[in-house]
């Protein structure tokens, strides 16, 4: 950088930092601090959940990986990566289900209270996973707009971004990261703008549209393998699954339906950086489109592009932020029956001892893909857990099967892919990845669905009546009108089920 352009760029980053963390409002309950609740312990308004939800997943990862996918493969390559958008709304489907007929108030308790401890361990220890691999992920990111990878620069602005993200997570938790999701939302709308109009005169609306080739070998089996993995990716990001819990249920749905929506056409035109590379023929040589596209058009273009990744990084980073700290001074006790005293202080601890060590990988040069790979077929046996709970009979073995499952092909899928070339579909570049997703979540729903058809068959040859199928239509209406009551008196355990319904849920509660 000259010595402006060096101004330029940190100049931002002081200021982005400072405007956060005077956006950020204070909270000191601790339902405003996990839950997002207003000072009056209201809910959490639904459109600042959609927006949080919107940008919390334009990650500054995930619109590198949407361009370089476009300059690889034109914009099927950008309809590939935008499709992973659409797991929004099912999973918010998905959360709106097992709220209203299982009276489901977290991902954890709910899987302690139907699977076991066992599974609800295991669930997290694959969320911590996730967790730690998007602090170092952005913030790589983030580095790599001021220096290459593992140099000084590089690495004082990754750990720049996360102390800043510390201190405004810290003073507002979830209320914070609601409050300036919003806020980077918009910039990220307005800065997305301003790169259509750099990019899309450089060759034409039909010229994008029309690019790459609708095959396999064209990045078609990247759709399809995206596709399948929608099944199942939702559940595995705490960031998502815990604004499904915010706010009261169809509000959640319909905040999660527009966010998806508009997460996908948001992945989609900013794939149109990378497809203008494929227009043009210019070979990535190993750095990330944006990049090479920004630094192409001029440090005007290459400082909004900067930006962009910036506030999508930062409003990543406070959302895991808030999820680590949630996770593991809430839901982790609360696996084994423990309540934590000063929980919201235990919550900051966490958040800065992930700052720490969630920085490491960083530090040590590893690569942002290996984030994205690390996660996505691993977690495929999650699908049939939360999608057919209640239609197929819960058992633990079940889900322990499905878990592992996938778990076991995503890791061999990373330590030795040639292994599982027989599994591969077609010639593209994404044959495995197309073949381990398709054969290996065919085996995951078997894996769930047999054990749990075999203990319901069980149950009815000894003339058992099924109790796991959930609430009737008749409690629904009655929980429902005890929760509204709850809301109008302010009640920030609003969202608890009544008695009766923890008694329901724990008859319901199936072991193999």
């Amino acid at each position: 950088m000259t010595d402006w352009t060096g101004i330029l760029f940190w100049g931002f980053l002081a200021v982005y930092g400072v405007a956060m963390f005077l956006i950020s409002p204070k909270t000191v309950t601790v339902g405003g601090f996990f839950r997002g609740e207003n000072r009056q312990g209201k809910d959490a308004n639904p459109w600042m959940i959609m927006a949080s939800v919107f940008i919390a997943w334009i990650f500054a990862k995930s619109v590198t990986n949407a361009a370089n996918m476009g300059a690889d493969f034109g914009i099927v390559g950008g309809i590939g990566y935008a499709v992973y958008w659409l797991c929004i709304p099912l999973t918010g489907w998905a959360l709106y289900r097992l709220r209203r007929k299982f009276g489901a108030t977290g991902m954890v308790s709910f899987l302690t209270e139907h699977y076991g401890v066992a599974a609800a361990f295991c669930f997290s220890a694959a969320i911590l996973v996730r967790l730690f691999n998007e602090v170092w992920s952005n913030t790589s990111v983030i580095g790599a707009y001021y220096g290459e990878s593992g140099s000084a620069p590089f690495i004082i602005a990754a750990l720049l971004m996360t102390f800043i993200t510390i201190a405004y997570c810290c003073k507002g938790g979830m209320r914070g990261s609601l409050v300036t999701d919003v806020v980077q939302a918009v910039l990220f709308g307005v800065l997305l703008i301003g790169v259509l109009f750099i990019i899309v005169p450089q060759h034409g609306v039909g010229a994008y549209a029309t690019s790459g080739a609708w095959t396999l070998e064209g990045g078609v089996d990247f759709i399809i393998g995206a596709g399948l993995q929608c099944l199942s990716y939702g559940f595995h990001d705490a960031v998502l699954t815990d604004r499904g819990f915010l706010c009261e249920e169809k509000k959640m749905l319909k905040a999660f339906i527009i966010a998806g929506l508009l997460g996908f056409l948001a992945i989609l035109l900013f794939s149109l950086v990378g497809v203008d590379l494929f227009l043009d023929g210019t070979a990535r040589s190993g750095s990330d489109a944006p990049v090479v596209v920004a630094r192409s058009l001029g440090i005007v273009a290459f400082f909004i592009v900067a930006v962009i990744m910036i506030s999508t990084a930062g409003s990543t980073l406070d959302s895991t932020f808030t999820s680590l700290g949630k996770l593991c001074s809430r839901d982790l006790p609360g696996i084994v029956g423990v309540k934590p005293e000063n929980v919201r202080m235990i919550g900051i601890g966490i958040m800065v001892i992930f700052g720490i060590v969630g920085n490491l990988p960083m530090i040590m040069g590893a690569s942002i893909i290996t984030a994205t790979t690390i996660s996505g077929t691993m977690i495929m046996g999650l699908g049939p857990i939360f999608l057919l709970h209640g239609v197929v009979k819960p058992t633990t073995l079940g889900f322990m099967l499905s878990f592992w499952i996938g778990m076991i092909l995503g890791i061999w899928d990373v330590v030795d892919p040639s292994s599982l070339a027989f599994l591969n579909i077609g010639e593209g570049k994404y044959a495995n990845f197309l073949g381990v997703n398709l054969w290996g979540a065919i085996a995951c729903w078997i894996a769930y669905i047999v054990p749990g058809l075999i203990s319901a068959a069980q149950d009815k040859a000894k003339g058992i009546e099924p109790n796991w199928k959930g609430f009737t239509k008749e409690e629904i209406a009655q929980r429902e009108i005890e929760a509204a009551k709850r809301r109008e008196l302010g009640d920030p355990d609003g969202m608890e089920p009544s008695e009766q319904g923890q008694r329901i849920g724990r008859d319901m509660a199936t072991s193999a």
